[in-house]
């Protein structure tokens, strides 16, 4: 891979990665708490309380997907990004242009999904 498509997928990464933490940074001055005091009633509050959690469970996705893009810009520093992990040969453009964390081509990225779909 050239240097030129490399700066590009490394400023997309970076992009992402700060897009999450400015949305992170928000979800802590803005969402992390409520006032039990505000809510006339209990469905009200259970209902704050159940969109509380679901902006919890997606700011963990986001952490999850945070170390993917840390992991793919450790990649680009060493070499070895656009490498597939399992086959080592390279990942298609398009294919990193879609998903520039992965690490498998999409060849062996089929093989493992059926493999994980035969186990349930």
């Amino acid at each position: 891979m050239n240097q030129k498509d490399l700066k590009r997928y490394k400023k997309m990464l970076e992009d992402s990665k700060t897009s999450l933490l400015e949305s992170a940074k928000k979800t802590l001055v803005e969402e992390s708490s409520f006032d039990t005091d505000d809510l006339p009633d209990e469905i009200d509050q259970a209902s704050s309380e159940y969109a509380q959690s679901m902006v919890f469970r997606l700011r963990d996705r986001e952490k999850f997907l945070m170390q993917k893009i840390d992991r793919a810009l450790a990649r680009i520093e060493d070499g070895t990004f656009g490498i597939c992990e399992r086959c080592e040969e390279e990942i298609s453009p398009k294919r990193l242009e879609a998903r520039p964390v992965t690490t498998l081509c999409i060849r062996c990225k089929e093989e493992q999904e059926k493999k994980e779909k035969s186990y349930g």
